[in-house]
């Protein structure tokens, strides 16, 4: 067995485990193991209390950077004439309706739109994508500066189908008719990674532009705004409602730990680094986390990823019937937790670039390595922890340690309770008002999240423990693209 094989194999050991140490241990040592899920939950309230924290103050930087005029920033710089931003419009198969929304939004940018050139990026696995977004050329693609329809070959050798090789080619197809034809300055230009749904805030490319503008360092950056899951929160069933809840919570909240934020969905970075590194991976599934750590060990540890504090609006996972839609929601989760088949090159990475300063490096991975093994792990030790522990050794409910167990665990998760309070009251006032028929669905919105503890499992633990399991066997996952309901 190789070493890969090894990495491939010691995520899905190590959270198996560690879920499995509830029953054995609970059994065998069930002081140890009541300690164990005491300690777990005093770990979860600082989590809690940090996520309040910084969810609270990048919503405070959302509201202010939205009330800025960011383009009056941009013409203090007397260069922003050459700023060029291309935008890599994700098309699969979506309806077309899809990412004309996303188009026409784009058109209501506050930057001159003159500059923006906007890639098409279209699969010819799905021929109907390239002949829709031709027809958009005459109407909403003149609007623009550029517009170009890529379409990604259906058969390349040794790739995988995916976001990831479609970015590389549509960034490459941009560079060569930009750059090479046009003779656009590459130091001035970035390119945007943006699904089909994504909807960016109108003022995003001039807040983006200044900080470009700005920085000496522009050629060591990805700028990253608040992906939040609005464009249908109304629409979609109530556990999916509360699923995405979470989701942006922890998304806004990232904006505010650079020692965690890793580009994620939709995101920007200058042309010259991508093309410095050789773009985007054509044999992965998970694009994002891959690209980033890519230009990060490449450049020595010099690359970071910026917050800009400004909302993405994309669709939930969503389908024609409450089941599918579930169904789609797993498997786009699933596919977000396929990002720890990352980690074997990630830790060979770590392991042969010595130029990368120690401690960078290692934060980096420890993260990356906490949040993917603990992904399924977290539901087990905060909703069944206990039960668990006392279902498997009754005789131990009847020690003092075993008499207090739920009542410690209970205290400790209200404290948790009152934070989540903090976080949802900040998360429901940017939502989007609902229309008046679904007004009803706004006022009944608190009390879904009696949901929590089953969403928790089925959209969270299940979902990391199947890509884990997955890998740790070598049955390795297809990229699927997400349904999308115009």
């Amino acid at each position: 067995m190789n070493k890969k094989r090894l990495w491939e194999i010691l995520p899905g050991f190590v959270s198996w485990n560690i879920i499995l140490f509830l029953f054995w241990g609970g059994y065998f040592f069930p002081e140890v193991t009541a300690y164990a899920i005491l300690a777990f939950e005093v770990f979860w309230v600082y989590k809690g209390i940090s996520l309040v924290v910084a969810a609270g103050m990048s919503y405070l930087r959302i509201q202010a950077a939205e009330r800025l005029d960011w383009m009056g920033e941009v013409k203090e710089f007397g260069d922003f004439k050459k700023v060029r931003h291309v935008i890599l419009l994700m098309v699969a198969n979506e309806p077309a309706d899809v990412y004309k929304k996303t188009l026409e939004a784009l058109a209501q940018q506050t930057f001159p739109l003159k500059q923006l050139a906007v890639v098409m990026a279209t699969e010819g696995r799905f021929p109907d994508g390239a002949a829709e977004c031709e027809k958009l050329r005459k109407t909403l693609g003149k609007k623009f500066g550029d517009y170009i329809v890529s379409v990604h070959p259906a058969n390349i050798v040794g790739e995988i189908k995916g976001k990831s090789s479609n970015e590389a080619w549509a960034a490459k197809e941009a560079k060569r008719f930009l750059v090479d034809e046009k003779g656009y300055d590459i130091k001035y230009m970035t390119v945007t990674s943006n699904d089909a749904d994504a909807i960016l805030h109108r003022q995003y490319f001039a807040y983006l532009t200044f900080k470009f503008l700005d920085d000496p360092n522009r050629y060591m950056k990805f700028w990253q705004p608040a992906i939040v899951f609005y464009n249908n929160i109304w629409r979609i069933p109530a556990p999916n409602r509360v699923v995405n809840t979470f989701s942006n919570i922890w998304q806004v909240s990232l904006l505010m730990r650079k020692d965690r934020l890793v580009n994620f969905s939709n995101y920007t970075a200058s042309l010259f680094m991508i093309d410095q590194v050789g773009y985007w991976d054509t044999d992965v599934i998970p694009e994002d986390y891959r690209i980033f750590f890519k230009a990060f060990f490449k450049l020595d540890g010099r690359v970071e990823v910026e917050p800009i504090f400004l909302p993405s609006s994309a669709d939930a996972a969503e389908s024609t019937s409450t089941w599918r839609t579930f169904v789609n929601d797993y498997e786009q989760k699933k596919r977000w937790a396929w990002g720890v088949s990352d980690i074997p090159l990630f830790i060979k990475w770590y392991l042969k670039e010595p130029r990368v300063s120690f401690f960078n490096k290692s934060i980096r991975i420890f993260r990356l390595l906490e949040d993917h093994i603990m992904w399924p792990v977290y539901w087990f030790f905060i909703t069944m922890g206990v039960t668990i522990s006392t279902l498997v050794n009754p005789n131990f409910s009847r020690t003092t340690i075993g008499y207090m167990l739920p009542k410690f665990s209970s205290t400790i998760l209200s404290v948790t309770t009152i934070f989540l309070l903090f976080l949802l009251i900040f998360e429901f006032r940017q939502r989007p008002k609902p229309s008046e028929r679904k007004f009803i669905k706004m006022l009944l919105a608190p009390l879904e999240l009696i949901w929590m503890p089953v969403v928790g499992f089925f959209f969270g633990a299940l979902p990391g423990l199947d890509a884990h399991t997955r890998l740790m066997l070598g049955r390795y996952l297809e990229y699927r693209v997400t349904e999308k309901i115009a």
